[in-house]
């Protein structure tokens, strides 16, 4: 089982590139950054990092893990244009790059940079074309594409990636078409959940598999919790009452092996640890030191 930690874009630079090398140098497996412009909030003054020009600077900055997009809005970039920058990350960084890619869903971006949001149908629509264009750019010398909504002439994209191929993820839990386009076209996907949507939601990519002919183990699958890392059960008990809307590992760290185990046993073979509920500077370091040795290291 992977270990990945996703970093909050809202962080400054600094601390966003010392948590990366910090993981680096600490045995985790990734650094995941989210692709958002602004919160998802009435209030959109909080700082908030583009994603592929941080992919850019942790690619040179920091060796080992692999980097990527937990993901990529569709709808942002075209998709030759997002192929290309993925293409060039992949180089800065030695081949360890992940693309990931989603439909796009966060409306407030949309409207406030005048970019079209479409229906949902329509940006699947757009999703699956996008899949199909980075997928052949990545591997075939020239691509013509006549879309609905793209449209591509004798397009090249050089250089190639150093991975071969440069791993695609589909983020998304529609079991219809995003788990479907998933399956057709990508070598990773990641849904947030619990153990037991997971588990589910794991049979239904499977299903979507032999329904085309492919072989699911092709397909890696990843998902994330918030956790929180105790030494004190009366407070773990306390956090376990709140709701935060998103699903929470809460425990002390033998609890937290018997909870990342069940995620395991549920098909998925990353888990990523989003840090925006972990505090700053060394006291941050610390904590991801505590997982990565105390809970990670039991279920490799």
């Amino acid at each position: 089982m992977r270990f990945s930690l996703w970093i909050n874009n809202s962080q400054s630079w600094d601390e966003i590139l010392a948590t990366a090398q910090h993981a680096s140098a600490s045995d985790w497996d990734g650094v995941w950054v989210a692709d958002h412009f602004m919160p998802n909030a009435e209030d959109v003054s909080t700082d908030m990092h583009e994603a592929w020009s941080l992919v850019a600077g942790l690619s040179a900055a920091v060796e080992r893990v692999r980097i990527g997009v937990l993901v990529s809005g569709n709808t942002y970039r075209h998709p030759a244009v997002l192929a290309k920058a993925a293409a060039t990350a992949d180089h800065i960084s030695g081949g360890r790059i992940v693309l990931g890619l989603g439909a796009g869903w966060q409306e407030n971006e949309h409207e406030k940079y005048g970019i079209d949001f479409a229906t949902l149908k329509g940006r699947m629509d757009r999703l699956e074309e996008a899949c199909q264009i980075i997928t052949r750019l990545f591997t075939e010398e020239r691509v013509d594409f006549a879309g609905e909504h793209y449209t591509l002439t004798d397009a090249p994209l050089e250089p190639k990636p150093v991975q071969a191929p440069l791993p695609l993820l589909i983020g998304g839990g529609g079991e219809k078409r995003t788990m479907r386009i998933a399956a057709t076209y990508a070598q990773e996907w990641n849904v947030w959940g619990t153990p037991e949507v997971l588990a589910r939601k794991n049979a239904v990519l499977d299903q979507h598999c032999a329904d085309i002919g492919r072989d699911p183990a092709e397909i890696t699958r990843s998902s994330q919790g918030l956790v929180f890392l105790f030494d004190d059960e009366a407070k773990a008990e306390e956090m376990r009452s709140r709701e935060v809307g998103r699903p929470m590992l809460v425990g002390t760290p033998e609890q937290l092996v018997e909870i990342v185990a069940a995620y395991r046993d549920a098909g998925v073979d990353e888990l990523i640890v989003p840090d925006w509920n972990f505090p700053q500077g060394e006291a941050k370091r610390e904590l991801m030191d505590t997982f990565i040795t105390q809970v990670a290291a039991e279920l490799r």
